[in-house]
Formats: C-alpha cells, sequence, structure tokens
C-alpha cells in the first residue's frame, strides 16, 4: 500500500494531528537553528560583560599601584626590588584573589607580552599574533572569539597594552636606566627596548568555551521545553476541538446520509452550528427534502399508471 493510500484512509483527526505534529517538527528544527545562535550570542555578550568589567577593574587596580603604591615606595627600589609595586604583577594577584568567588572561578586573566620583564607574562604563539594585529590595525579597541588549547576551547577577550606614560619606560627603556634590584631579580635581557606609545601585549581574560556553551544549551533546552508542551497542548486542544465541532456533526451526517439512502424518510441531519457543518446539514436537509418530494411524485405517479392500466382492463 502507497503512502499516499495509506493517508487516504486516516481518519480526519488523525490527518489534522498528523499535520499539525509535521508543522510542530518543523517549527523544532528551524527554532532550534535560530535559537542556538541567538543564545550563543548572548552568553558570549554576558561572558563579555563580565570580563570587560573585571578587565576595568584591573586597570584601575594598575593605575592604583602606578600612582599611589609605587611612589610611596621608590626609595626602597634602590636596594630591594617590590614585585608589589609593578601595575602588571599587582593585576595578576588581584585577579587571583577574585577567582576564589565561584562566580569567577573559570576567569583567567593574562598581561601577554611580547619582550616582558616576568617570563610568566611571555605572550605564547596565538597571543603573539593577536599583539601583531593590534599593532597593525592601530585603533582597535578590543578584540574576542575562540581558541583551541591543550586544555580545550576557549573563550577569550583582549585589549591593546598601550605605553602611554613615561613612568613606565623607568624600567624597561634600557637595562643601565633600571632599577639595580630588578636587574638582579630579572635579569637584564628581557623587558627592555620599549617605547612610548609602542603596543607591547595584549591584555587578556579568557574561560572556557564549555562555560559559554553550556549557558546557551542550558537556555536552549529551557525554551525548547516551553515550547513543545505549549504546542503539545496546543495539539490537544485543537483535536478536542475538531472532534467536537466537526469529526462528530460529520459522522452523524454520515449515519443520518447512509439511513436515507436505504430508504428512511425520518433520517434528519441535525444543525448544532451555523458554520459551514452547520450550512452543509441544512443543505442535506434540503437535499433530503427535495428526495422525500421526489420519490412521492413518482410513486403518485406509479399509482396513476396503475390506476389507469386497472381501468383500461375494465374496458
Amino acid at each position: 500500500m502507497s503512502k499516499m493510500s495509506k493517508l487516504a484512509n486516516l481518519q480526519l483527526g488523525q490527518k489534522f494531528t498528523l499535520l499539525l505534529v509535521l508543522v510542530f517538527l518543523g517549527g523544532i528544527i528551524v527554532s532550534s537553528v535560530a535559537l542556538s545562535s541567538v543564545l550563543n550570542r548572548n552568553a558570549q555578550a554576558q561572558l563579555t560583560t563580565n570580563a570587560l568589567m573585571l578587565m576595568e577593574t584591573m586597570n584601575s587596580v594598575r593605575d592604583y599601584t602606578t600612582n599611589q603604591v609605587n611612589p610611596e615606595l621608590a626609595d626602597r627600589l634602590a636596594v630591594e626590588f617590590l614585585p608589589e609595586t609593578i601595575p602588571a604583577y599587582s593585576a595578576r594577584e588581584v585577579f587571583e584573589t577574585f577567582r576564589g568567588n565561584p562566580i569567577y572561578a573559570d576567569f583567567f586573566y593574562k598581561e601577554a607580552t611580547l619582550n616582558p620583564t616576568n617570563l610568566r607574562d611571555k605572550a605564547d604563539s596565538f597571543e603573539a599574533q593577536l599583539v601583531e594585529q593590534f599593532k597593525q590595525q592601530g585603533n582597535a579597541h578590543e578584540t574576542s572569539g575562540f581558541r583551541s588549547t591543550p586544555a580545550g576551547d576557549i573563550y577569550y577577550i583582549a585589549r591593546p597594552i598601550k605605553i602611554t606614560k613615561p613612568s613606565c619606560l623607568e624600567c624597561h627603556s634600557t637595562p643601565a636606566a633600571a632599577p639595580a634590584s630588578m636587574i638582579g631579580r630579572y635579569g637584564a635581557n628581557n623587558g627592555f627596548g620599549w617605547h612610548l606609545d609602542e603596543i607591547i601585549g595584549a591584555q587578556m581574560i579568557s574561560v572556557p568555551a564549555e562555560k559559554v556553551l553550556k549557558s546557551a544549551r542550558q537556555s536552549l533546552v529551557l525554551i525548547l521545553g516551553i515550547f513543545v508542551i505549549a504546542f503539545s497542548l496546543a495539539i490537544v486542544l485543537v483535536n478536542l476541538w475538531l472532534k467536537r465541532y466537526v469529526v462528530r456533526p460529520l459522522n452523524r451526517m454520515a449515519l443520518a446520509a447512509e439511513a436515507a439512502s436505504m430508504g428512511d424518510p425520518v433520517a434528519e441531519f441535525s444543525q448544532d452550528s451555523n458554520d459551514e457543518v452547520g450550512k452543509l446539514a441544512v443543505a442535506f436537509n434540503r437535499m433530503q427534502m427535495s428526495l422525500q418530494m421526489a420519490m412521492q411524485r413518482l410513486e403518485r405517479y406509479r399509482e396513476g399508471r396503475r390506476s389507469s392500466g386497472d381501468f383500461s382492463g375494465k374496458q
């Protein structure tokens, strides 16, 4: 039996339910694709907002270290190097304290530098490419995206680190100009040759990509769950309505039509509404009335013929 034949044998309610299910499945597929894209972007936007807030906080820590802490300890730097006076070091340590909060436990902070004093801040190959992009673009403010690492994919937000204050060059212009205590701690091979207005690195905050995708998936499942429940309820209600106002009246008319075709003169098509189904019942009643009148005329004609035949026989 072909699919068309099978479809033709279905009841009206079953056909309507099948149509709704097909529409529902199509809607689910299209909605899943569209919602997934939108929710991924929203999750990225939310994480970006949090990351930029943290980045601004780290910039405040850097400014505080430069303007408040460093001048107070400048005299000691001649004989003792204090990492706490370095803005990048202070920002990194404060961020590690931030990560003690479960909300920010998955965030990571790094001031990836091409030629850092502390090799902990050395830019890897991917970060070095970002720094070079910032240099080429010149006026780029920030960038974001996904990258693959041995530990898994991560989502990152990066901003260029630019030398805007001459005070930064006191430690990073030449080894001769740097504090002897700093040279004693880190050596004279790294972190020198910087210039004013030069982009020397990228300030980066990253988070595992799974955190972005997990947030989007949770929202997608929730929304689709609501959609499935709502549409399933709609299917049930539509089927109940269809059965009450369409299928049952049509079944009654089918039974009445069958009775009328068998010669039942009192078969009646009941009209319960004024919609199309009700109008169909009225039309069937007219047709039955016309059929009864035609049958009566035919019966009278037959009786007349029989009467005429009898009279002719008597003659």
